[in-house]
């Protein structure tokens, strides 16, 4: 994953992350600040029915103004301006809670108008009826100057009961919270992955520089050993030289390719595209792939068109491209191997099909086989040698291209490559 495209992903990420937990913070306040409202005005509700009930069956007005007063989030203090029952207040709390459904411990002082201190106090919960009737088990409850018959009422677990009411908003927190810290994680574990990745990159590039100096060398003496006359009069001498030639060109080849692999994931590659006809590039690498062929008994095939095939390409890559899904065809194609190329012209376009008949790709490794390093699992069977770069290879020259490149196959019927090429026009011949 290239470093422009991580920075993306984290700027992305953290933005949105802000973002979201912005919109939480502020509906977790939102909807605080609605249940503390909420919870104010029902309590102010039921203080006022229990002064109310009292006035009346005491046969007394109530004050014109400030029955209620609010002295802090939890505490109130209600002005009856009449006599107060202990028993009748309790109940009358209790039920004037229980019809505006505030199902809330609640605890009660009733003063004494002569001296303002607290003569009679209680708690009592949503649960139980039970009422201690000593002061002293209260809480201190500040009593309010200036009024004659009033009582106060303390809500202790109001911050415990608007928590409650919003467990849905908690639990989507928690949620929150899990995404927030799951997605840090991510990160973590992308950054030290490409990392890991990079150091695995660098690494192979520069064990595959250093093996082209060793490669050189072995060239050479390979073409002066194959030279030399004493070896090429002695049989197994010449065909040692011969091995080694062979076994130079192959890794060299495997060499070049992760190289131009390498440039490509760099954004160092660039293509050196030229008009050229595909039948002057074409068949010689078929004289070749068949000759290769005829070694395992096998047989190649090819129909082109009878008429010119222009392409606006880069050669070199396109006759790689090539040479890669022919070698793929003869290594896979089964035993013996048996190739056929077809290519015809259609709306613009040349459609080149590689086929052989060998075991077949199956439906869940098809859309893989354009992989870095992916090959097809084979069982135990290691009779084919490869590191899984010539279709990963083709597959990214195509697309620098723009072309089209996709892979039909059934298991036991063999496989196919198809290549759609875009035609142009051929340069129009210099009188000389």
């Amino acid at each position: 994953m290239h470093r422009n495209v991580i920075r993306r992903v984290i700027l992305l990420g953290l933005i949105a992350i802000v973002g979201i937990i912005g919109m939480q913070t502020y509906w977790v306040a939102t909807t605080w600040n609605l249940n503390d409202t909420e919870f104010s005005q029902k309590a102010q509700l039921a203080l006022y029915g229990v002064a109310r009930q009292l006035a009346a069956e005491n046969d007394a007005d109530l004050p014109k103004r400030d029955i209620v007063r609010q002295r802090s989030s939890n505490y109130f203090i209600v002005n009856t301006e009449s006599e107060i029952s202990a028993q009748r207040l309790e109940y009358l709390m209790q039920q004037e809670l229980q019809r505006l459904r505030l199902d809330i411990d609640f605890e009660y002082a009733i003063f004494d108008c002569s001296t303002n201190e607290m003569a009679y106090g209680g708690y009592c919960t949503a649960e139980s009826e039970q009422l201690p009737t000593d002061p002293q088990t209260s809480s201190y409850l500040p009593p309010d100057e200036g009024l004659l018959y009033y009582f106060g009422v303390k809500f202790p677990t109001r911050i415990g009961y608007i928590w409650q009411k919003m467990q849905l908003v908690v639990f989507l927190s928690l949620i929150l919270i899990l995404t927030v810290a799951f997605f840090a994680y991510s990160l973590v574990v992308i950054l030290r992955q490409r990392r890991l990745a990079t150091m695995q990159k660098e690494f192979i590039d520069n064990m595959t520089h250093e093996f082209k100096t060793p490669l050189s060398t072995i060239r050479i003496a390979a073409g002066v050993l194959a030279r030399d006359p004493h070896v090429a009069a002695d049989g197994r001498l010449a065909r040692y030289a011969q091995l080694i030639h062979e076994q130079y060109a192959r890794l060299n080849e495997q060499v070049e390719k992760v190289l131009q692999i390498a440039s490509i994931e760099k954004g160092k590659f660039t293509l050196q595209r030229e008009r050229i006809d595909l039948q002057d590039l074409l068949p010689p690498l078929l004289s070749s792939a068949r000759a290769r062929t005829e070694e395992r008994e096998g047989h190649l095939t090819w129909q082109l068109p009878d008429r010119p095939v222009p392409l606006y390409a880069d050669p070199l890559h396109l006759a790689n491209i090539l040479h890669s899904l022919l070698d793929n065809a003869i290594k896979y194609g089964g035993t013996p191997p048996r190739i056929a190329v077809v290519g015809r012209v259609a709306k613009g376009h040349l459609h080149l099909a590689v086929s052989d008949d060998g075991p077949g790709i199956a439906r869940e490794h098809r859309e893989r086989v354009f992989e870095k390093f992916y090959r097809v699992p084979t069982g135990d069977v290691h009779d084919v040698k490869g590191f899984g770069l010539g279709l990963y290879y083709v597959h990214q020259i195509c697309r620098a291209h723009g072309w089209n490149i996709h892979v039909e196959s059934t298991p036991g019927r063999g496989t196919t490559f198809h290549l759609r090429l875009p035609l142009t026009a051929l340069p129009e011949p210099v009188a000389v």
